[in-house]
């Protein structure tokens, strides 16, 4: 009973990052069942399965708070579709020993991207309102897709950042129609799963409290997107990321690092994950404090009207 209520608490923190971030359900999920011995393919297809009615209602919340951008949902969407079943079959065919520690690698790529991106850069907003083409979504999606079910997460890690790199779609737009699109990849990678691995090593218990978890937070989490600084949620989630994909590296077979090593690489993490936040922070403040000098300035009458 204990895990059933960790991992529906997971599943709604997950969801609160995801759907205000736009990315970290999968990969949040993941690593943690990874943590506590679940075969890699059965975590994945657990979390996809999840991810189902999470990311319908998440796309639903987000639909009515005027977050999604069709067009976008579905020229990434689709491919996406078609990258996670891909991916959800390569995955199922490895073995557990060559998969536990290739998805924690993938899991590890990820969340140092998450958290460089949005700790040194923040969130690019030049070139809002261009158009977004077809011939970058579609195999953006592709590769997101691939990405998100072989390593149980990496839709939002890679969809976000890139379109929020390009600039052309405001955070919001971008966040909510990666979130829909979303559905469409869960279905697909689902599928794949239930084809290569049937129901082995998938519990219904722990796909429902992911999913009761997910379910609570992803209306709330459509509203929070506009309230919430994403840097610092990226440089928090990338931290939880690295950390843990770490660690389970590390014990790995690949590795199976000392007792010493492993803790001087833990603190060495810790100390750049606090250094990372604490950055986020600041630069968050700093940046809202410009900004409203600047607002006020373009409030203040100018020109005959001002002298008077």
């Amino acid at each position: 009973m204990r895990k059933l209520v960790l991992l529906a608490l997971v599943g709604l923190g997950a969801q609160l990052v995801d759907g205000s971030l736009g990315m970290a359900y999968g990969v949040t999920s993941t690593t943690l069942l990874l943590a506590i011995g679940t075969n890699p393919a059965a975590a994945s297809a657990t979390v996809h399965l999840a991810e189902i009615g999470t990311t319908l209602v998440s796309g639903v919340a987000h639909w009515r708070f005027g977050n999604v951008d069709w067009k976008v949902v579905l020229k990434i969407g689709v491919p996406g579709a078609v990258g996670a079943f891909a991916g959800a079959t390569f995955l199922s065919n490895l073995s557990t020993s060559t998969a536990a520690p290739l998805m924690s690698v993938i899991l590890l790529a990820l969340g140092v991207y998450i958290l460089t991106r949005f700790t040194v850069a923040g969130l690019p907003k030049d070139q809002l309102r261009k158009p977004l083409r077809k011939r970058f979504l579609s195999p953006l999606g592709l590769v997101a897709g691939f990405v998100d079910s072989t390593g149980g997460g990496g839709w939002g890690p890679v969809g976000t950042p890139a379109i929020l790199a390009s600039g052309r779609l405001e955070p919001r737009k971008t966040i909510g129609s990666i979130d829909t699109s979303e559905f469409l990849v869960a279905v697909a990678a689902s599928l794949g799963f239930i084809l290569g691995i049937g129901g082995e090593g998938v519990q219904a218990t722990w796909v429902i409290a992911l999913l009761v978890g997910g379910i609570i937070a992803a209306p709330i989490a459509a509203w929070l997107v506009r309230l919430l600084p994403p840097r610092v949620l990226g440089s928090a989630v990338g931290g939880v990321i690295v950390l843990t994909n770490v660690r389970t590296l590390l014990r790995s077979d690949w590795i199976d690092a000392p007792d010493p090593v492993r803790y001087a690489v833990y603190v060495a993490v810790y100390a750049v994950w606090a250094a990372a936040v604490t950055y986020s922070i600041r630069q968050h403040r700093a940046e809202s404090t410009t900004a409203r000098p600047t607002e006020a300035r373009d409030l203040i009458p100018t020109g005959a009207g001002a002298r008077r």
